[in-house]
């Protein structure tokens, strides 16, 4: 088991007067594990590990020829079992919601069912290509 202790602050709530006499390296979101429900999130991230899939790059001989299958990202498709908020069990199939630190989701239109959706991440939050700049 884990404990996690904490002090909360209510005067610092963002918005709040007297919030910026605090300053947080970071939020803690959670969901109540009595209350929480588990649910399907499908992680779609970038269909190629490159920016331009089959282009020759730096090292590579001048002759060879790249196939463009060679660079399919393997973790272009996550599948996950979430925890979530128990509100979330309504969703309606395209409803669509930010999930706080992980980017946008919508329910799936097909595989989502009453009492049970399935949700894909439609953007991220962070743009993996301008890290790699």
């Amino acid at each position: 088991m884990t404990a996690v202790h904490a002090e909360y602050f209510a005067d610092s709530k963002s918005g709040t007067p007297g919030a910026d006499n605090y300053k947080t390296k970071g939020n803690l979101h959670w969901v109540s594990v009595a209350h929480a429900y588990e649910a399907t999130v499908r992680l779609y991230d970038r269909l190629f590990a490159h920016p331009n899939p089959g282009a020759r790059r730096e090292g590579d001989a001048p002759e060879l020829e790249r196939d463009f299958l060679a660079d399919i990202n393997p973790d272009s498709l996550q599948v996950i079992t979430a925890q979530l908020e128990p509100s979330l069990r309504d969703a309606a199939p395209e409803q669509r919601f930010q999930f706080e630190r992980h980017g946008y989701f919508v329910a799936d239109r097909h595989d989502s069912q009453a009492g049970a959706p399935v949700f894909n991440r439609a953007v991220t939050l962070k743009d993996g290509w301008a890290q790699r700049g």
